[in-house]
Formats: structure tokens, C-alpha cells, sequence
């Protein structure tokens, strides 16, 4: 079942939010107004791609994921993309074209770390250019690389996309982490 733009972009803001949310919070992180999001929230609901934790907080289901076209992770699935990388795989930083800053990241959980310190002007253009992205698919990670299109897409800057880029790869691994402990 195909679902309506708005609705859309509804589902995919509560998946970047990755945690129950207000409608209010979900309206203000769309640019949507309250009613209009309160209502859709509501049909989404009864469709079973969105849920409520408890009053008022809503979060996007396994089924709003699928809509969403995002693959299902299995343990092993979670493990490869979690894994230490040999260094022509590892993630290389780079201040502009032709000019390395000799820092690469050997693993999801390393990127997460590195990110923390970086110079702004590296994680600004490696954003725009889709770098990260491009190497989140090459761990075999969909749903982390479609996160970081969307967060180019809000066009942020400066300290607020290091921000949040930072919680995007820290609540991805995080989630690994649990899939991969899983039985």
C-alpha cells in the first residue's frame, strides 16, 4: 500500500527522531503545522506504521519501517556492519579534494568517535558530496545512509550537523549493538 507524501515525510521524521516524540515535536521537526500531523499520526496509527509508547508519544513501527522501504537487520547482518575494516575500506577524511587529514575510521563505532573531533570544514564537505552516505551502503547499512541524505537535505551547518550526525551513528550502532547480542 502506497501512502500520501505528507504522510510520508510524517513516518520519516519519526524515524530520524528514533524515539517517541510528541506530535508537537514531530510537527516542528517536519515544518508541518500541529493539526494536520495529529491527524495523520492518527491514520497511521490505525494503518500499524505508527504507535504509541504512552500518552501523546508516538514512534514508527517494524511495519512504518518496511513502508518506508528500510530492510529488516539480522544478527549477522548487524555484526558485518559493526565490524573492524582493513584501511582501504576504512573511512577516509579529507578537508577538500586532494587534501587527506591522515584520520581514517576502521569501523562504524570509530566513525561515531572520530566525528566528535573532526574539523568542521572535513564533515561539511564530506556531507554535501554524500561521502558518508556512499560508505554507509558499502557496510551494507540502507537505513543509516538514508538517514544521513535526509539530515543533508535539512541543509544544517557548523556545529549542528557534527551534532547530529554524532546521535544518528551513536543511536545506529547502539541498535546494532542490541541486534547483534540478540539469540
Amino acid at each position: 500500500m502506497s501512502i500520501s507524501p505528507v504522510k510520508r515525510l510524517i513516518l520519516e521524521t519519526m524515524w530520524m527522531l528514533n524515539k517517541p516524540a510528541k506530535a508537537a515535536e514531530i510537527a516542528k521537526e517536519a515544518g508541518l503545522g500541529f493539526p494536520s500531523v495529529m491527524m495523520h499520526i492518527i491514520g497511521l496509527t490505525r494503518m500499524g506504521y505508527a504507535q504509541t509508547s504512552e500518552k501523546g508519544y508516538y514512534f514508527i513501527t517494524d511495519i512504518g519501517k518496511r513502508a518506508l522501504g528500510l530492510p529488516e537487520i539480522s544478527k549477522e547482518k548487524a555484526e558485518e556492519i559493526l565490524a573492524y575494516l582493513p584501511i582501504e575500506k576504512s573511512f577516509h577524511f579529507y578537508a577538500d579534494i586532494g587534501k587527506p587529514l591522515n584520520i581514517h575510521a576502521a569501523s562504524l563505532q570509530d566513525f561515531c568517535d572520530k566525528i566528535l573531533k573532526i574539523e568542521i570544514g572535513s564533515i561539511e564537505f564530506h556531507i554535501n558530496r554524500g561521502d558518508f552516505e556512499a560508505w554507509f551502503m558499502g557496510l551494507g547499512d540502507v537505513e543509516l545512509a538514508r538517514k544521513t541524505l535526509l539530515l543533508k537535505e535539512q541543509k544544517f551547518f557548523g556545529e549542528e550537523i557534527r551534532k547530529r550526525l554524532y546521535q544518528i551513528v551513536k543511536n545506529r550502532c547502539e541498535e546494532l549493538s542490541k541486534i547483534r547480542k540478540q539469540q
